[in-house]
């Protein structure tokens, strides 16, 4: 019984299998696509000066931003150019995403 309400919350809410969330190396840098929010409108690539996002086609076969896997390890320096240590701005990938879908967590 208890199985079968989690496949139907699973088949009802599929959203919470999609996500993505990338910490690097060191555990402290963490980045998080929704994608559910994501329309994989690829916005978020053009304005990335590091070039560390990428549009996927997955699973579920919709096309979402992802952290490209050889830049994943090294968040922290990858996006370093987009955070000053003072007066930071919005982040690039994160002012260009519409349906706010990227979050950073520092």
């Amino acid at each position: 019984m208890i199985f079968k309400h989690l496949i139907d919350r699973l088949i009802v809410a599929p959203h919470y299998l999609a996500n993505y969330g990338y910490t690097d190396g060191s555990g402290e840098y963490y980045i998080a696509i929704d994608t559910d929010k994501c329309n994989g409108c690829a916005e978020c690539v053009k304005v990335c000066p590091a070039q560390i996002l990428e549009i996927i086609t997955d699973d579920y076969d919709q096309e979402v931003a992802v952290i490209k896997e050889k830049k994943r390890k090294n968040i922290k320096y990858e996006c370093a150019g987009c955070k000053p240590v003072s007066n930071r701005p919005e982040l690039p990938c994160v002012r260009a995403c519409k349906p706010i879908a990227i979050k950073h967590s520092w």
